[in-house]
């Protein structure tokens, strides 16, 4: 039993439930000191290390096979790697870019998707509009 924090597209419970069907979603949660952003040449979500901002997402529940189809599809090692971290004294697994890329927005179908995910998981998509706002503004730098 792994638990894993989901804060893309694998929030979307549709999506997640074909790349892992035993998963269980738990509740909604905040990792904080981290902001969400997009990058590299897909414009897919990454977290970054940031005091004083948070990151909401989703705590699933997932199998050992699970996480290695995870790993296929988040292209561990090489796009992410994995992050842990402590939520309620459990240890939490994510997935996170080493290599901070070039920001790139995300494609509208790829946002449509993390969208529905954050209704699945019944997370205020303010948080998200906030995000892509800083996105934005990075970019034009």
């Amino acid at each position: 039993m792994i638990f894993y924090f989901a804060y893309g597209s694998n929030l979307h419970h549709q999506q997640m439930k074909k790349r892992c069907p035993n998963c269980e979603f738990i509740k909604k949660i905040i990792l904080h000191n981290y902001f969400l952003t997009f990058r590299s040449k897909y414009g897919v979500a990454d977290i970054q290390r940031k005091k004083g901002k948070k990151v909401f997402g989703g705590l699933y529940i997932i199998s050992k096979a699970a996480e290695k189809r995870l790993d296929a599809y988040e292209e561990y090692p090489t796009l992410y790697k994995k992050m842990y971290f402590k939520y309620q004294g459990k240890k939490v697994m994510t997935y996170i870019m080493p290599k901070k890329n070039k920001l790139v927005s995300p494609t509208k179908r790829y946002l449509n998707i993390i969208k529905q995910g954050y209704k699945d998981c019944d997370i205020n998509q303010k948080s998200l509009r906030d995000s892509l706002e800083l996105l934005k503004n990075q970019i034009r730098r």
